[in-house]
């Protein structure tokens, strides 16, 4: 599906009906053929905003995948980069894809639960790249308090958001109606497969990161362009740890 190489319907239905983390184990050898991969135009939009905010000696991609998000943070860093994921398949391929340069940065790959972070005062920027659907709203707050705990004084923690859609785009009713039917799958089947795409309204994030501790600003991501009424299209969220 997708593409030649990217898994098939058949498979993506067995993935779905998983738990999260066995689900990420099986799509992991052909995650970075589906759509689900972070763009390249993504990267590169949040490296280059991030490049003024640095140098950083030590960073951290949460929620890593197969290390699209690492490979970003490898020419912002002067000693390493840590890709955290609690997918042992999607880290397979990311050691497999990211390997850094002799003199470079060192890159580290740790098996673990975003929500248990084993992180204290050890990086200077974080970043996480398409994963906050996989947490419920409830558990937002435990996750900012966990990457704040494992940022040092002066700490980023970086990630792009985007303008909501207007009622009148189709991409508002497609996303509206996935995650209507993930809620219909998660009342009907266990293990919860938690991936939404509705529940991180920039309001809500900006009250949890506030009370994690953070300060917050929004950097316009113009690569994205703006809408009508001169708004961005899509922001990275600059989370400083105070």
């Amino acid at each position: 599906m997708f593409t030649s190489q990217g898994p098939t319907l058949r498979e993506l239905a067995v993935q779905a009906l998983s738990s999260i983390e066995d689900g990420y184990d099986l799509l992991a050898p052909k995650f970075d053929h589906t759509p689900f991969r972070t763009p390249h135009r993504m990267l590169h939009a949040v490296a280059d905003t991030l490049s003024d905010l640095g140098p950083f000696d030590a960073g951290l991609d949460v929620c890593c995948g197969t290390g699209a998000g690492v490979g970003a943070l490898l020419p912002l860093c002067g000693e390493r980069v840590t890709g955290v994921d609690f997918s042992a398949g999607m880290l397979a391929e990311a050691k497999a894809a990211v390997v850094g340069e002799d003199g470079g940065p060192a890159v580290e790959w740790v098996r673990a639960d975003a929500l248990a972070l084993p992180f204290t005062g050890a990086f200077d920027v974080a970043v996480s790249l398409g994963a906050f659907g996989h947490f419920l709203p409830a558990e937002r707050p435990r996750l900012f308090a966990e990457i704040y705990e494992a940022l040092r004084p002066g700490g980023i923690f970086a990630f792009p958001i985007g303008a909501p859609q207007p009622l009148t785009s189709p991409l508002y009713w497609a996303l509206l109606g996935f995650d209507g039917v993930m809620r219909v799958r998660n009342l009907l089947r266990q293990p919860s497969f938690v991936m939404y795409y509705r529940t991180f309204p920039l309001g809500d994030v900006r009250r949890d990161l506030l009370r994690a501790g953070f300060t917050m600003r929004l950097r316009p991501l113009e690569e994205f362009g703006r809408r009508a009424d001169g708004s961005p299209n899509w922001c990275l969220v600059e989370a400083r740890k105070v």
